[in-house]
């Protein structure tokens, strides 16, 4: 049996990212065409990403939980379940989203083309529900004027983070992602002192030093979104981006945390929204905003790449023989499976097949 390959949630950091959230329309005919970009999505990122490979174009699809229970009922995974609203001293709201698409490169051009090709192919069986386009901001900074994401784990200790193992063996190689678009309010972050700002967040502006641990307010941002449990700091990556839209005066972070359990960003969450104790909340959250909400499952490719395109309870109900993985192939690691040719032309490289294949 072939080793289980996750989708790219530890890829390297990029400069530009899409961030593209859909809701699955009513329907049979809808949620087979999900599941049909679920086997075809392998294949798109490799045809576009052939375009430019330096640009390290990458993709991660994520489901959420009624988005689950639709496509594939159970088993489902352990802790999926609808991202949980908190109410503190500020709201952590929840909003609908059944599929997320995070797509990162260091080019926005190639972005574009892989969110138009996945959106072409899903065609009428989706709505997109809310779409931002992510820059990085000079020395890798967010729009507060501080670098973001200095405290990811690399390499294997991203790996363990991220990547479920035994305690949930049917999902293995998969993660939990959860998202937030955040607003701010930068007339009023500005009129903050640097030396203030530098203790809501805990660090140094210029330099991005942390601050000492007895020199740190217990509100800042680092503190309380530190979790240790049973002598162990929980980690997460984060892969957070700046966006904006000048005209509408609408700017801010994207979050999206990857975990490999959902419980530790809810529990950062639960310390920045009410406080840890209650009521020493994240004074970031008096300049920026929460307008979105959502946790996601992240199935392995190798999960993704061996999904039927088919309703295999609605061929069965019409005499049809249920499209099964063992008759498309096996896995990402098997390069016997071809793919529909790209018959808009847009691509410009033929046919959408495996690595290896004639």
């Amino acid at each position: 049996m072939s080793a289980v390959v996750p989708q790219p949630v530890v890829a390297r950091l990029t400069r530009a990212a899409i961030f593209l959230v859909v809701r699955i329309n009513p329907g049979k005919d809808s949620e087979n065409a999900v599941r049909g970009l679920c086997a075809l999505l392998s294949a798109l990122l490799r045809a576009v990403g052939f375009r430019d490979p330096e640009a390290r174009l990458s993709c991660v699809m994520a489901l959420g939980s009624d988005a689950w229970d639709r496509l594939f009922g159970d088993p489902r995974p352990k802790y999926l379940h609808p991202f949980r609203e908190i109410h503190g001293v500020h709201h952590a709201v929840s909003t609908p989203g059944d599929i997320l698409f995070h797509i990162r490169s260091v080019r926005m051009d190639l972005c574009f083309e892989l969110a138009s090709q996945i959106m072409s192919r899903l065609g009428k069986a989706v709505t997109a529900i809310d779409e931002v386009h992510g820059f990085k901001y000079f020395d890798d900074r967010d729009l507060l004027g501080f670098v973001d994401g200095t405290e990811n784990p690399s390499d294997q200790d991203a790996v363990d983070a991220t990547t479920i193992g035994q305690e949930d063996p049917a999902f293995a190689g998969g993660s939990y992602v959860i998202t937030q678009k955040y607003l701010h309010d930068l007339q009023r972050w500005n009129a903050i002192s640097t030396s203030e700002q530098e203790n809501i967040i805990g660090r140094h502006k210029l330099s991005d030093i942390e601050q000492d641990d007895a020199a740190k307010a217990p509100y800042a941002h680092n503190v309380l979104t530190t979790v240790v449990e049973d002598g162990e700091q929980l980690e997460i990556v984060r892969d957070n981006m700046p966006f904006g839209e000048i005209g509408k005066g609408e700017f801010g972070t994207y979050f999206i945390g990857y975990a490999r359990s959902p419980h530790r960003i809810e529990q950062m969450l639960e310390n920045m929204f009410v406080g840890r104790p209650p009521g020493n909340y994240d004074r970031l959250l008096d300049v920026s905003r929460a307008v979105t909400g959502a946790l996601f499952f992240v199935p392995s490719a190798t999960f993704l790449d061996d999904v039927s395109p088919e309703d295999n309870d609605a061929a069965a109900a019409s005499g049809e023989a249920p499209v099964c993985a063992e008759q498309r192939g096996a896995g990402s690691s098997d390069t016997a499976r071809t793919y529909p040719p790209v018959n808009d032309g847009s691509l410009g490289i033929g046919s959408l097949k495996q690595e290896g294949e004639p």
